[in-house]
């Protein structure tokens, strides 16, 4: 999949969408003080840097499959309870938490529902669960340029526009299918710009995600192929690539 990477290489390829995303989702559920919070699939802290500044680093636990950037969310905050494991087998009592989040991780699950329905047993009753996905479904992910270039070059290349959560409502329906109660959905909107495409493209060069799995696996006149193509499918430079996220939370 390609998340077996540094926390400085995510960071390049997507924290300037999931940095701003983490702020907004944070905002948006308005989050009590005294809460205790678990960022599920927290890769290098985005949304627990959002958790920690308002609740304070012993109030927030965090869990990731990827040892790097359990690591890296180690050193970024310093005392923080961070463990490995996987969403579907959080390594968590049951009712441990007020609030299970994850940002940017349901639609990378094996089994979305049961990872749902994980955060909702460690949940405590009356709890909440939430999380938040890329419209990619929708063609308003940040990737969706590249894919749609890779799919012009190459009709049988990945993509990420049928897994789960992506496209309007689904991600409410796996919460539903979870079990949660009274779930709502609402989208967030954010962008990030890039000063050329030399710059753009550089990060899909770093083998992170799909994305980057994609393009590591082609030739070298495949590859060239493919950034052409998305030169001239992007704004002429400086541009903003817009970014829509579905968000869904629910009570346990």
């Amino acid at each position: 999949m390609g998340f077996e990477v540094t926390a400085a290489v995510y960071f390049r390829f997507m924290g300037r969408f999931s940095e701003p995303l983490a702020a907004r989702f944070a905002a948006a559920l308005d989050i009590p003080a005294g809460t205790r919070a678990l960022d599920v699939g927290c890769g290098p802290g985005a949304l627990t840097a959002q958790l920690v500044a308002r609740l304070g680093v012993d109030a927030v636990s965090a869990v990731d499959p990827s040892e790097s950037f359990v690591v890296a969310a180690r050193e970024r905050f310093p005392g923080l309870r961070v463990m490995t494991g996987v969403a579907e087998a959080l390594p968590l009592p049951d009712d441990s938490v007020d609030l299970a989040v994850a940002q940017l991780v349901v639609h990378f699950l094996p089994d979305p529902v049961a990872g749902l329905a994980e955060m909702a047993r460690v949940t405590r009753p009356g709890g909440v669960v939430a999380a938040n996905v890329w419209d990619h479904a929708g063609n308003g992910g940040p990737l969706d340029a590249f894919w749609r270039a890779a799919h012009d070059l190459d009709p049988a290349a990945p993509g990420e526009a049928a897994r789960p959560g992506t496209r309007e409502g689904q991600l409410a329906e796996l919460l539903g299918a979870a079990g949660l109660r009274d779930v709502e959905s609402w989208s967030e909107s954010v962008g990030a710009r890039y000063e050329s495409v030399d710059e753009w493209w550089a990060t899909f060069t770093l083998g992170v995600g799909p994305a980057g799995a994609y393009v590591a696996s082609l030739g070298d006149p495949e590859r060239e192929a493919l950034r052409a193509r998305c030169a001239e499918l992007l704004p002429a430079a400086p541009f903003e690539i817009p970014a829509v996220a579905w968000c869904a939370r629910g009570r346990a």
